[in-house]
């Protein structure tokens, strides 16, 4: 209580446990002493040790304020630092999430139809909300798509997101080294063309559907060679149109040295599924991009007859450029701490209006419930290291079907050697930093579940923010959320009782 401020941060949360660490920090599983919801806060360990890791993480923080959907994971809260001008350490509060897709993929062979077509229906209804918004995920993977056992799945980790403006370069050379390469789209396995679309996420979801019919991965290359390979033996070589509009030599000259081989049917490949979903994988999985539905297409597809409500499928305004002028600029370490204070403020209003008004008043050192957290995060830690949890939660969640989700403890088995074999793009950025596939995202389990811990993404970029009528967007978002969370709740709650 003696840290306690006017906003209440010191004594609103109560840590519990860890759940999760890594090379960022670490994540505690705690409660909500106002609404006692369980929430997971993330403690991002030296944020602005390189410019790049700070401004991927800035880019993060704002895609997540700005796409508030019921499909992906929402930033409730992040901690007020006690300075403006040194803070090192992040404090961000997520909604706390039990398992995700691998898990619930690999724990349960009897999933049903009926929840392969909601889970699908969910992650397209994001991405329409996401695409709508000029925005590109670029790393959808079962790992960074969060599941509940009320069949709820949202999506996280928009640390290799981009934002698409019509009139920025960077939309058309965007670095190949997106997405893990099993989930990754054909025309990022060598600079295939020279542009690439949301079509990118579209081929990624077609993959994760993929894997829920079979509960295994449908593509797992060993490199870029061996992942054209796999891809064209199921879909077989593509047309020489497509292969005309390849830039990268040699992946067109690899390609179309390539035996002819012809697609093997879908049916034959999937012979148990709905043929409604077969139907609705191939157009998802088409190799030319320009063959692949949007999101929005894919909803209205017969495959969701049943399920598909314009009125439950909200899109959105394009993101404004200004809020990622930092993006066309480079930027000091001080340009990303400052945009990320003001990102911060957008979690404490009244702080925010007095920023707003003059920010220079607020360059002395005030009381923060992050002192607090610090000592209560190292004392953790420490228990955690010696292999002690602490106190755990008490959840009361069933699984998906069964009664729970077991764990799984071979990490993430994906292979990256070098994705050198086709040559690379001159025009491209160069890979992040820091890539570590195998970490995991903060949501909690119990009875075995593998706890999960939001990754923290590498590199990044940033700069000054403007805010163009913050009020108007705030109510937008409030009115999709709301809106859409009643709609779609009594769904969620049919399917997650379909087994006992």
């Amino acid at each position: 209580m003696e840290f306690f401020t006017e906003y209440g941060e010191a004594s609103q949360y109560q840590i519990q446990e860890v759940i999760g660490k890594g090379s960022y920090g670490v994540v505690a599983a705690a409660v909500d002493t106002r609404t006692g919801e369980r929430v997971a806060i993330k403690k991002i360990n030296d944020v602005f040790g390189h410019v790049s890791d700070a401004t991927r993480i800035l880019r993060e923080v704002k895609l997540l304020r700005l796409l508030r959907h019921p499909d992906v994971v929402e930033i409730k809260h992040i901690m007020l630092p006690p300075s403006r001008r040194e803070f090192q350490d992040l404090y961000v509060v997520f909604e706390l999430m039990e398992s995700d897709l691998h898990q619930v993929i690999r724990a349960n062979d009897d999933l049903t139809a009926e929840h392969y077509q909601f889970f699908l229906y969910q992650l397209l209804r994001a991405l329409k909300y996401i695409h709508a918004g000029n925005v590109f995920h670029r790393d959808l993977k079962p790992k960074n798509i969060l599941a509940n056992s009320d069949c709820k799945l949202k999506i996280c980790d928009f640390g290799l997101a981009c934002v698409s403006f019509n009139d920025a370069p960077s939309a058309i050379f965007w670095t190949d080294y997106v997405a893990t390469r099993w989930y990754r789209a054909p025309e990022l396995c060598g600079s295939f063309f020279s542009k690439y679309t949301p079509a990118v996420d579209i081929w990624s979801i077609g993959c994760i559907f993929a894997e829920l019919l079979t509960g295994r991965p449908l593509f797992p290359g060993k490199n870029v060679v061996h992942q054209l390979d796999i891809i064209t033996d199921l879909l077989g070589t593509p047309s020489s149109e497509t292969l005309s509009r390849i830039r990268n030599e040699k992946a067109r000259r690899y390609l179309s040295c390539m035996r002819k081989k012809h697609p093997v049917p879908l049916t034959q490949k999937f012979p148990n599924a709905d043929p409604l979903a077969v139907h609705l994988l191939g157009r998802l999985l088409a190799f030319d991009p320009k063959d692949r539905p949007s999101a929005e297409e894919a909803l209205a597809d017969p495959y969701f007859a049943t399920l598909s409500n314009v009125e439950r499928e909200p899109s959105r305004n394009p993101i404004s450029k200004l809020e990622f002028e930092f993006e066309r600029r480079k930027v000091t370490k001080d340009d990303v701490r400052e945009l990320i204070y003001r990102e911060i403020l957008e979690y404490h209003p009244q702080m925010l209006q007095e920023y707003m008004k003059g920010g220079e008043q607020l360059s002395f050192l005030y009381p923060s419930g992050v002192d607090r957290f610090k000592r209560q995060f190292a004392h953790l830690e420490e228990h955690y290291s010696k292999g002690e949890r602490g106190s755990p939660l008490q959840r009361k969640h069933a699984s998906l079907p069964k009664r729970r989700v077991g764990a799984s403890n071979d990490g993430n088995n994906e292979q990256h050697p070098s994705d050198q074999e086709l040559g690379a793009d001159p025009g491209a950025q160069s890979p992040p930093r820091s890539q570590d596939p195998g970490q995991q995202h903060p949501s909690g389990g119990q009875n075995g579940v593998s706890p999960r811990s939001y990754q923290k993404s590498a590199s990044i970029s940033a700069s000054r923010c403007v805010v163009v009528n913050p009020n108007k967007q705030r109510e937008y978002d409030e009115e999709i959320s709301e809106e859409t969370e009643e709609a779609i709740a009594e769904l969620s709650e049919k399917v997650s009782k379909m087994h006992p």
